[in-house]
């Protein structure tokens, strides 16, 4: 699998916008577009139908020509023991949920693990749990977006502020981004972004994640 520091594009996979029947093509579609990780995000699944879902994926990974070391990163949404009935799956947290330390003792030293942050403070605490306890951090979310309505937006500063720390971990950049601003979050400091309706909405997934990742090389 691709080093975390050379990723540059995460994509999300999420019920709120891919249907059961959709599931599985546009996992395909993320990971042909070439994202380096996918997030498996199902938060309003009861844990039998995510459950059913991770295993899903899992079992289609597993039957690809390409051995599971050369595919995205695949990561669970908030959920540490579905995360723990996978071998390889990583975890990500939100600032509500599991305590990161606490997760990454159950986790173990391998699997990955991402931490959610919407200020400075929570941001300058994950860089400071460092790569013994994180893999990466998100900052967001950036810019509007409704699949996190009662969020305040952070806006680009927080990027520029976190970006001038030149934190040890990989952070990706979250919420309301798009092919239309990722050259305005790129110019805030980052490196690295996550689009989640922008790419999932798209008839051409596969297009729109390379389309994405085209412009955080260009930017």
């Amino acid at each position: 699998m691709l080093p975390l520091n050379s990723i540059r594009y995460y994509g999300i996979l999420d019920t709120g916008y891919v249907s059961a029947s959709d599931w599985l093509a546009k996992y395909d579609a993320l990971e042909r577009g070439g994202a380096g990780i996918i997030q498996i995000r199902a938060k309003t699944e009861s844990t039998q139908q995510r459950a059913e879902l991770v295993k899903r994926v899992v079992e289609h990974r597993s039957k690809k020509a390409a051995p599971i070391d050369q595919q995205p990163h695949l990561i669970v949404n908030d959920d540490l023991d579905l995360c723990l009935a996978h071998p390889g799956l990583g975890l990500h947290v939100g600032q509500d949920d599991l305590p990161a330390a606490t997760a990454r003792e159950r986790l173990g030293p391998d699997r990955l693990l991402g931490l959610s942050t919407h200020s400075f403070e929570q941001a300058k605490a994950a860089m400071d749990l460092g790569p013994s306890t994180l893999s990466y951090f998100a900052v967001g979310p950036v810019f509007p977006t409704q699949t996190k309505p009662t969020y305040q937006a952070v806006g680009l500063q927080l990027v520029a502020e976190v970006a001038a720390e030149a934190p040890e971990l990989p952070f990706f950049c979250i919420g309301g981004i798009n092919r239309q601003n990722i050259p305005q979050v790129i110019a805030a400091g980052a490196k690295r972004v996550v689009t989640v309706s922008d790419t999932l909405c798209d008839e051409d997934t596969a297009q729109a994640v390379a389309k994405s990742i085209q412009l955080l090389g260009q930017a």
